[in-house]
């Protein structure tokens, strides 16, 4: 017998082992894919420094390359544009995926880099068109654009548009230019974030930082800040969303350190947030930039307190009963909580409906900084209701000098109900189900007091 037992427990031991395994295993590490897109138009043929454009420009992303070749979650692409046909005349659809993504591609993309002959035009805008399908499907991926280019759009194309497209669709996020030779700023701000390349020394370190901001993720402390304006709020949830497209990248929950300090975040550098804090009503910082390899501290005004809504009795104290609040004189629902479950809130004044029969409004209810504000409303009653048949019930609730509210009305079905009552004076009124005057109707006053049961027989008038 003890035998059985112990292999019992062995068993469950074994079961619960491999929830918990289950339970804990890790989340899948996010990718980056960087795609290349290089310039062999014609143009890079022009003497530039020490040499041409095409030899230096293959040259120093040789050396890139190189020192990220075995870097983990990396995989690389190249896409050429100008290398088809011979400019003139002008080919726009000269652009082709040469390298597709994998990792260990950087030594497949130097190889082919090294026999590129620059010949055709600049077709921009098609190129980053073309470059959506470079991106297969990937739910754990960061899409990253690196354009090489010493020009302009040559064919008429917009590649703003097409940039700030790929953007919203949430194939890509903010593609990084280098020009080379000349500064293109003006022509490229609206497309991404523009490195100059006009020397070759700017151009080594552009290529440098680009890929350190491709990589590296930039740290972030969100501060909640009290009514005195020290960041002592905590515990909330925060959405941090893609300003562009409104994409969820990460879910938090805020969180004190050790030393009481708002946690650090490590986030993505390369995309311009919007932040959502759910406190009850939620707070939102528009914008929030990051400047990569910085820390960055952003700020909200979030000062709460707690409010909290009991019976006055101890009696019903696992009562849970519904309540609406709203905004001060908002007809807008905000929360719904329950009696005898504490909630925060924005400091602030609210107006509450508690789903009572009948219900109870209480208005202009305060909720201070760190404060619990406890709000009382007086237990129900019993209403024990006798109906002589079924029929057509429904209970009012009498007010002085005001007409009769109507509160519930009753099954037909079912001669004995019981319904929980709000103190105070009601009526109800019966009618049979299957007679056919409403000189029939039976009508009875009755009383509910906290606490009591109240027997309503209307099989005696």
């Amino acid at each position: 017998m003890i035998f059985k037992r112990l292999i019992f427990l062995f068993l469950i031991l074994i079961f619960n082992f491999n929830l918990s395994s289950q339970s804990l295993e890790p989340q899948k590490e996010n990718i980056t894919r960087i795609l290349i897109i290089f310039d062999a138009s014609n143009s890079m043929y022009g003497h530039w420094q020490s040499d041409t454009k095409i030899n230096i420009a293959k040259r120093l992303l040789n050396n890139i390359l190189d020192s990220i070749a075995d870097i983990p979650n990396l995989q690389l692409a190249l896409r050429v544009f100008g290398d088809q046909r011979d400019f003139p005349p002008q080919d726009c659809n000269d652009t082709r995926l040469v390298v597709p993504f994998g990792e260990g591609n950087a030594k497949k993309i130097a190889h082919f880099i090294k026999y590129l002959t620059p010949r055709g035009t600049t077709p921009i805008a098609n190129t980053l068109a073309a470059a959506a399908n470079d991106f297969t499907p990937c739910d754990n991926c960061r899409n990253i654009i690196i354009l090489i280019t010493d020009g302009i759009e040559e064919c008429r194309g917009d590649p703003c548009a097409v940039s700030q497209d790929l953007q919203k669709r949430g194939i890509v996020l903010k593609p990084f230019i280098i020009g080379i030779g000349q500064n293109f700023a003006k022509e490229f701000e609206c497309v991404g974030d523009y490195y100059d390349g006009s020397t070759e020394e700017q151009f080594q370190k552009a290529l440098k930082i680009v890929i350190s901001y491709a990589l590296n993720s930039t740290s972030c402390q969100v501060n909640l800040l009290d009514q005195l304006g020290n960041p002592t709020e905590t515990n909330i949830p925060m959405t941090f969303y893609n300003r562009l497209n409104n994409q969820i990248m990460y879910q938090f929950v805020h969180t004190l350190n050790t030393k009481g300090v708002p946690d650090t975040l490590l986030l993505d550098p390369l995309i311009n947030y919007r932040i959502q804090i759910h406190t009850i009503p939620p707070v939102y910082i528009d914008s929030l930039g990051l400047t990569p390899g910085k820390h960055v501290v952003a700020s909200a005004y979030t000062p709460q307190g707690e409010l909290f809504v009991k019976f006055a009795s101890m009696s019903i104290e696992k009562s849970f009963v519904p309540i609406i609040v709203r905004k001060h004189n908002d007809k807008n629902t905000l929360n719904v909580q329950y009696t005898n479950k504490k909630e925060k809130y924005l400091v602030g004044t609210y107006d509450l409906e508690l789903l009572t029969l009948p219900r109870l409004y209480i208005n202009d209810v305060e909720i201070k900084q760190s404060h619990t504000t406890t709000v009382e409303i007086p237990p129900p009653g019993n209403a024990i209701i006798y109906l002589p048949a079924n029929g057509y019930a429904s209970i009012f609730q009498r007010k002085k000098d005001k007409d009769l509210e109507l509160v519930i009305n009753l099954k037909t079905d079912e001669n004995m109900q019981t319904i929980q009552l709000q103190p105070g004076n009601y009526t109800i009124v019966f009618r049979a189900k299957y007679v056919n005057k409403s000189f029939y109707t039976i009508e009875k006053k009755f009383t509910i007091e906290s606490n009591k049961n109240t027997t309503i027989n209307l099989n005696f008038r």
